[in-house]
This record gives C-alpha cells, structure tokens and sequence, in this order.
C-alpha cells in the first residue's frame, strides 16, 4: 500500500520512512485500546446492539446456514426477519472463530475472533491516512495524519475488542479510497483499486452509498476536465467499479432475490446504478478523452442524465431516506431514542454539548479545503477533499452516523494545514500570532477537544466527570440495570425455548445468551416484531393478551429500567407495562422467582383457558 519513493531508501531518515512509521503508530494505539480496556472488560462482545447480532449471525453461518440466506429465522413474527447486512463481514470472523477453534474451546474463540478482529482492521486504515498524508504532503504530513487518526481511534468506539459491526471496516474502506483519490499522478493502480474499494463499501452498508456516489462524479469530473491525462484512470475506476460490484452481487445476492430492490442493502437497483454509471464513464473515457473539454463536459452531462434516468426507473424510492417508510409509531418510541439516527435538531435538542464533536471539525475542514481551492493552493486536491468532507458532512445533519466519516476524511486537509502553519510559525519564532494560529488549529483540528469542550460549556465540570464515569461503564459492558448481560439471562436460557416479548434494546443478547425466539430487536426490517411488541406493552393487560397470543409470545421479559420500556409505562398508564411495574399481574401470565443480579422479571404465558 504504501508507495515507494524514487529516492534510495537509505538515504532517508528513519522519521520519515512509511514501513516503520505506519507499524509503530499501530502498535502504540492497539496498546493503548488494550491497556485502557481489557482490564475492565466483563465481556468479550462490544456493547453495541449489533456487535451481539452480527455474532448470532455469524454463529448461524458457522452452524450451516446456506450463504445465500441472510434471514434471522430466530426474530420477529413467523418466517423471521431477511437482514440486510453482508456476508462479506461475516466471512472472515468466522475464519477467525474457526481457526481459534483448532485450539481453543469455543467460547474462548469467539473471544479471540472478537479481540483480533476490531485491532487488526487498525492496521489497514492507519496505513491508508498514513499514505494519503504521504502523497499530499510528504513524511510531515504524514506523521500529522497517522497522530490524528490514532486519536480518533482512542476517541471512538469502533475500534474496541468486541466490535465486530461493520462500520469499522467502512472506515477503513473510506481511508483507503482518500488515499487513492489524491494520488496527483492518476496511478492507474490507484483508481483501479478505488473502483474495487467503492464497490465493496457499497456491498457492506447503505450508509457509504452517498459518498460512493459523490467518488464516482469527482472521478468522472476530473475525467472531463483533464481529457487523454486522465483517460487511463478514470477507464480502470469505472471498469473495476463495475467489475467488481457485479461480481460482489452475483455472489452474495441468491438469485431469487435478483429483481427484488431494496434501499438498504445491495440489490438491483444500487447494482444497476453503480453498473451503468459506471460502464458509461469507461466508454466515454476510452472513446471521448480526446475531444474538446466542453465536449467532454457535454457527454459527461449526458451520461449522467441516462444515469438519473435509470435511477428513476429501478429503484425511484431509494433516492429518499431508507427509513422514511418506518411506522410512525416505531419512529416516535424506537427511531427518535437512538443517538446515530438523529438529525442535527434532534441532536441538538438531546444533547447540545455533543454537537461540536459531530459537526464542527468537518466544517472547519470544508472551510479551510473551500479557502485553499479557491486560492489556487493546490486547488484540485482541496476541491476532491471538500466534495468528500462535504457529502459526510451533509450526511450527518440528516443522521449524525455520517459525521465520523466527515471526522475522518478532515484529518487530511487539516493534517496538511498544521504543517503549513507549524513552518510559517519556525521561520519567524517572534510572530506570537503564527504560533497561536498554529497551536489554535492542532487543538480546532481534533473532535474529542470539541466534544469535551461542549460538555463543559453546556454542563461544567460535573458533566465531564459524569460522561467519564459513563464511558467506563460502557467500556466495561455493564449497563444502569442489567436485563441484557449472560448472567442477567441465565434464568430465561434454563426455559424450554419459546417466543419471547422483551424491549428491542434486549433482543440482541436473548438471542445470543439462550435459544429462544425474540418478537424484538432494533432493526428497521423487522417492523412486524417491534411493532407487536410496542402494543403488547402499550394495550390494556385485557387487550394485551390478544396480541401476545397472536404474536405467539410465551415468555414476557420484563424490563422496568429498560428506556423504551419507561416511554411506554408512561405514555399509557393503564398499559400491560405499566400495570406489570405495579406488581400487578394479569390470570394470564405466572410470574417466575426473582433471580439475585438480574434486572428482568419473567412471565410465561399459560395456555388460554378453554385448553
């Protein structure tokens, strides 16, 4: 990955070599996320919902569910719940679990699997912002960007043992497609390699989808603006995106699902669009890079109006957001309680002293990329930075999960401006005001000094000391009161398995922890499941039984500290829920024995009385 120099290599010093700087930088922070977390542990699976899913997930592969099938079979309502998550994360943690199996108990390699994973997708993404760094800046730079990124990592929780989601590994991808988009020598390699990158971020989650899109037209841009320059690049971009996203669909999609669309996932309509686009940029690249420019422009505007064109006739809905189509309800008691999913004026509103942290590097880095293209200083790298910073940015007033994406991506431009300002600052060591301009942007550049300034701003001292108190909570896997951790759930896994009606924040462990089926966990395809579980908690003890018959339910885990399940005893007083919190319970349900160092209260459900 990282590209050799044409100078000999003995000649540099050793400060400025990638080889050995890139290794170090990953053993510091992987020590670092090993010192402050594995002594507090109480889990190996990362606190996360979908740490715990992707794990029942995986376990189902690894037990002989076919490739193809990507259904929950244990979630939901009959028939279960098509996920639409990738296989492609799935494989190699599986490798991992299975190749630990050869030695270790399986327990033991699932923890293995789960610590190595998450640390070693470290190495791949320090790499790519250490070569980005690199290529717009040199050694310095570079240095710059691997002690940003590495604080990133610390700052943020995708990184941790036992974080197996795929978010990760959209990071890296994000990283490495920079690194290639800023490579000034259009490397054919290069841009081949970030067709292939752009297709599989596109296969592992919707949320890349706008940033791919935005590769796609920086790449076409710079094809029309630069002609028979670019011809080579921008043919193997769009041949490898194209190759590639084709080979990814017809081997994880199962062919009866080829004409199924979907917004969420890879399917024809992303396919399709990713396809076409693609195959008429490797046309007119190879056909047209030698006519004018404004003819490039031209038949770049009409391939792009064939593409809306075809946009519009496969998949029309996927041009909104995936989860507009959520019932009101799950938006009103789900959606709005979950902190990636808010918008800026939720966020706000939730929690005011987060917001520097989300937003306020990304804008700082669009500024600064908008200030220097403008300036002519070194426009085109500063113009494709500000359109990739921009669309996260965009992204994350929709729904904050974009803004780590705009966090990372501004380490570049904002890497290259601390060097720029720390040389202007050593020529006059006198100028007190290039020194502060320097020291001002190092600490301007950095989200977690946004993120702790907020906090102190918004609630003092006292918050600060409270959000470290509840970081290590976290860190540690517990939780306020534990309805979600194996010990919570021993009592419910001894049950013979049944379906159970629990809040949707424990649905993810009851699948983990016991064999049970779950009506409920936190995923927008599963409507039917948490639906039915919202009403069963909601309805009158009378009209709840209906639904908890119908639903198929024969075990109630209740969770009175449970957040959702505190929203639904106070929206409805007279609820099943509410009731339930009171001590009282309805002739339908027969309460089990309180279990010491669990947060749950099990019912079961006794057969109706004409049985």
């Amino acid at each position: 990955m990282v590209e050799q120099l044409a100078h000999p290599m003995r000649s540099k010093p050793l400060w400025s070599r990638p080889q050995l700087a890139v290794p170090l930088y990953c053993l510091a922070v992987i020590l670092a996320i090993a010192l402050f977390n594995l002594p507090f542990a109480t889990d190996y699976v990362g606190a996360d919902n979908d740490d715990a899913m992707r794990l029942v997930e995986v376990r189902d592969f690894l037990a002989g569910q076919n490739w193809f099938d990507m259904t929950q079979y244990r979630l939901g309502l009959d028939g279960g719940v098509l996920m639409h998550w990738s296989r492609l994360i799935d494989l190699p943690i599986a490798g991992l679990i299975t190749g630990f199996g050869l030695v270790l108990p399986p327990e033991r390699a699932e923890a293995a699997a789960l610590l190595v994973w998450p640390l070693f997708l470290i190495v791949p993404l320090m790499a790519s912002m250490a070569l980005a760094g690199f290529r717009i800046g040199g050694p310095k730079v570079m240095h710059v960007s691997l002690g940003m990124t590495a604080l990133l990592i610390l700052t943020s929780n995708r990184f941790l043992p036992g974080a197996i989601d795929h978010h990760n590994v959209q990071l890296v991808l994000v990283a490495f497609i920079a690194a290639m988009l800023v490579d000034t020598a259009y490397r054919v390699a290069s841009f081949a390699l970030a067709g292939a990158a752009c297709a599989l971020a596109l296969a592992i989650g919707a949320e890349t989808t706008p940033l791919v899109a935005a590769v796609c037209l920086v790449v076409a841009v710079l094809w029309a603006w630069h002609g028979e320059t670019f011809r080579a690049a921008a043919a193997a971009f769009a041949l490898t995106v194209s190759l590639v996203v084709s080979l990814i669909f017809f081997s994880t999609v199962p062919p009866r699902l080829y004409t199924f669309i979907t917004c969420d996932s890879l399917s024809l309509g992303y396919y399709g669009m990713t396809a076409i686009g693609g195959s008429l940029l490797f046309l007119s690249s190879i056909f047209a890079s030698r006519l004018g420019r404004n003819m490039r422009f031209a038949i770049l505007l009409a391939d792009g109006a064939v593409l809306v064109v075809s946009a519009l006739v496969l998949a029309p809905h996927c041009l909104r957001n995936p989860l507009s189509d959520l019932d009101p309800m799950l938006v009103s008691l789900w959606l709005n309680g979950v902190t990636e999913a808010q918008n800026i004026a939720g966020q706000a509103h939730r929690d005011p002293g987060s917001l520097g942290g989300f937003y306020a590097v990304g804008l700082f880095a669009m500024a600064i990329c908008l200030f220097r293209a403008l300036s002519k200083d070194r426009a085109e790298l500063h113009a494709i930075l500000l359109a990739l910073i921009s669309v996260c940015w965009i992204i994350a007033l929709v729904q904050v999960r974009g803004a780590v994406f705009a966090n990372l991506l501004a380490v570049l431009p904002l890497s290259l401006l601390i060097i720029d300002l720390r040389g202007r600052a050593a020529e006059d060591p006198d100028d007190l005001s290039a020194g502060f301009t320097y020291v001002m942007s190092v600490l301007l550049a950095v989200p977690a000094v946004w993120a702790l300034g907020g906090v102190f701003l918004s609630e003092g001292t006292a918050g600060l000391t409270n959000r470290a108190r509840e970081s290590r909570v976290l860190g540690s896997g517990s939780t306020k009161a534990d309805c979600i951790s194996g010990q919570a759930l021993r009592q419910l896994a001894l049950l013979p398995p049944g379906t159970v009606a629990a809040p949707s924040g424990s649905g993810s462990p009851i699948l983990r922890f016991t064999g049970h089926r779950v009506l409920s966990a936190p995923y927008h395809r599963n409507q039917g499941g948490m639906l039915t579980e919202l009403h069963i908690g909601l309805a009158t003890p009378t009209e709840a039984e209906a639904f908890i018959r119908g639903g198929g339910v024969s075990i109630i885990a209740f969770c009175p500290s449970d957040p959702q399940t505190g929203r639904l005893v106070n929206l409805k007083p007279d609820g099943l829920y509410a009731t339930l919190k009171r001590g009282e319970v309805p002739a339908y349900l027969q309460p089990l024995p309180a279990v010491d160092d669990s947060g749950l209260t099990l019912f079961t459900v006794k057969p109706p009385a004409s049985q």
